[in-house]
């Protein structure tokens, strides 16, 4: 639901620039307080007034990367996002406490990519492929 009179009103705030990458990305016009940043470069936004967005579209990521997917999102940012987590990870005491020192750092999902796990197999294979031999005539 999006009235002309609203996306004026957050081009106005946001300026122009920012408004055209918002229209090509998620294709509205939106404005609110920046909440945080995670490691990827992902921004995330928040606008709390009820009168301006439609309910469970108030919270909202801004994608670093022009390629983005899902999974570019971390776990306590994704818990946040779907109301999961009341407060946002850089504000969220429980989760400040659980991030321990051996943990790895999030990593996106790489299926599909030149990045993606493939296992190193060990085992001969049970069928060969024929390979013609060549002789020289006499």
């Amino acid at each position: 639901m999006v009235s002309l009179h609203r996306t004026i009103r957050n081009l106005r705030r946001v300026g122009l620039r920012e408004w055209w990458r918002q229209m090509q990305y998620i294709g509205d016009a939106k404005s609110g307080r920046l909440v945080g940043t995670d490691a990827f470069g992902n921004r995330y936004f928040e606008n709390m007034d009820a009168t301006e967005e439609i309910p469970g579209r108030h919270r909202w990521v801004d994608f670093a990367q022009h390629e983005y997917h899902a999974s570019q999102v971390p776990p306590e940012w994704h818990a946040w996002l779907q109301h999961i987590r009341a407060h946002p990870p850089a504000e969220d005491a429980l989760i400040k406490r659980m991030t321990q020192p051996w943990q790895a750092p999030w990593q996106e999902n790489l299926t599909g990519t030149r990045g993606a796990y493939k296992p190193y197999n060990t085992v001969a294979p049970k069928i060969n492929t024929w390979q013609p031999k060549v002789i020289a005539r006499a």
